[in-house]
């Protein structure tokens, strides 16, 4: 006679098994810390459903967390019996995300709990009101909260019984369209796509616009994860005193002889496969007696065709960085949990963050060791974490925002609108300083030519951590680095 396995799952619930007994064990797999200061992420999707076949390291699920999106892997082979947090659900550290039903082999006499569970058929009947194991082990998952955006949401819907990929179901819950609206769907058995969410926003948009305001009705938005994240940032900031200087730096030299060179020499592994110069024979073939280093391998996302502002700017900033150490330093974490004094950690390198505005909010990748990079390569790694940080969802790893993100931090505004100065606000961990970029303007300079002189001038608006930086340290770092972007001929030494 043949015991299937529901069967000797009964059976070894309520008996003793000996020496390399085979056990069937249901473990909870919970959310680890994945990042410091991180405490809750939102399921964006799962990879697997229930009864699938799971081994180490397989894929379980993607997580978005305030920082970047993260897969999580099994640390069990074993099946899947139930999902405990639904796709668009917020998790908890330690809280567990799914049950995972291993093979367990002991050495000693394993003891079944106390309670006894009766054997299942192999096939149950279709009139069968057994309860499933899952269901007894543990609760049933929380029912998924819609985003409410659009006005016209219902309060509960069958969402769940909705035909559509997991990437349709994260974009609609990120537009605030419930998907029950829309089914049946224009895809293959009613599925609902992409192409149908669009089609109904832009219905909704046009019909608010040929509605009556005194008809309009207000709505409340929940906040995103990510601009959640940057609330309970803001809010910490306020435990940092501020000190604030500004100043100008004077482009006119990069901008009229350092740039244009620069962009003639672009190398052609950076260059768009439409834009690559073709090779030209050589009389001397300078891979006569040895061959050539072969190119870096460069994703697409970081191709570029003109080299902006910004790179130079950041490998100069780099420079001044190794000149002065404090300002590669940043304050040691958990220092008043232990109560001590306050201490630096200075680090051997210069690690700069990017602001950088995602349709999810506000992100800081950090370029690691950007003095060891030239200029070429950080335009790549910047257009990269670009692309990255606008897809939906974010597409950032824990690789591009390490836990210790950059002493400074950079933020571009100037590309964005016509303004000369801003007040950035530094947050605890955010480094010891922060400069945001203005919009280059050409003005007409006495004070250095005495004749005058047309000069383009970038202006600047810096904010540091006055616990540890002194005004006159920021404004003579901030002076170092006039030298190396305003003589960059000095980059040749």
């Amino acid at each position: 006679m043949f015991l299937t396995r529901p069967f000797l799952r009964g059976i070894s619930r309520v008996s003793h098994f000996h020496s390399s007994a085979l056990v069937y064990a249901a473990k909870t797999f919970k959310l680890a810390d994945i990042g410091e200061g991180i405490t809750e992420c939102e399921i964006i999707k799962w990879s697997v459903q229930p009864k699938s076949t799971v081994q180490s390291f397989d894929v379980i699920c993607e997580v978005q967390s305030d920082k970047a999106s993260v897969e999580i892997t099994s640390p069990f082979d074993g099946i899947v019996t139930q999902l405990l947090v639904q796709e668009g659900d917020v998790a908890k550290v330690g809280s567990g995300l799914c049950i995972i039903e291993v093979d367990e082999e002991g050495d000693e006499t394993v003891e079944a709990p106390s309670e006894t569970i009766t054997p299942q058929p192999v096939t149950p009947a279709p009139s069968s009101s057994a309860t499933p194991l899952s269901s007894v082990l543990t609760p049933s998952a929380p029912t998924t909260r819609p985003h409410p955006l659009d006005p016209s949401h219902r309060t509960s819907s069958p969402e769940t019984d909705v035909l559509a990929t997991p990437s349709v179901r994260h974009f609609a819950m990120r537009s605030g369209v419930d998907l029950a609206l829309l089914a049946p769907g224009s895809g293959k058995n009613g599925r609902i796509e992409k192409s149908d969410v669009d089609n109904y926003l832009n219905r909704s948009s046009s019909d608010v616009s040929s509605s009556s305001l005194p008809s309009a009705s207000d709505v409340i938005v929940e906040l995103g994860r990510t601009r959640y994240g940057m609330w309970k940032a803001m809010e910490k900031s306020l435990e940092i005193p501020h000190f604030g200087y500004s100043t100008s730096l004077d482009i006119t030299e990069l901008h009229d002889k350092v740039l244009p060179v620069l962009n003639k020499h672009i190398p052609q592994h950076y260059l768009p496969e439409s834009s690559r110069r073709s090779t030209d024979v050589l009389l001397v073939n300078p891979a006569a007696i040895h061959p050539l280093p072969s190119s870096p391998n460069v994703s697409p996302n970081a191709y570029f065709t003109r080299l902006t502002y910004l790179p130079f700017l950041l490998k100069t900033l780099a420079i001044a960085m190794n000149e002065w150490p404090l300002l590669r330093s940043s304050i040691t974490p958990d220092f008043a949990a232990t109560g001590q004094k306050p201490t630096l950690t200075i680090r051997p390198k210069a690690d700069i963050s990017l602001a950088l505005s995602t349709p999810s909010g506000l992100y800081t990748p950090t370029l690691q060791d950007v003095g060891k990079l030239g200029v070429y390569d950080i335009m790549a790694k910047v257009k990269e974490l670009g692309y990255k940080g606008r897809q939906t969802p974010s597409q950032l790893t824990p690789s591009d925002m390490p836990k210790r993100g950059g002493t400074i931090t950079v933020s571009n505004v100037g590309a964005i609108g016509q303004g000369e100065s801003a007040h950035p606000v530094l947050v605890p961990g955010g480094g010891v300083a922060i400069v945001a970029l203005g919009r280059a303007k050409w003005v007409w300079d006495v004070d250095t030519f005495p004749s005058g002189a047309r000069r383009l001038k970038l202006p600047l608006s810096w904010s540091a951590d006055h616990r540890v930086v002194e005004g006159a340290e920021l404004a003579a770092f901030v002076e170092c680095w006039r030298g190396w972007v305003e003589e960059p001929a000095r980059l040749v030494g």
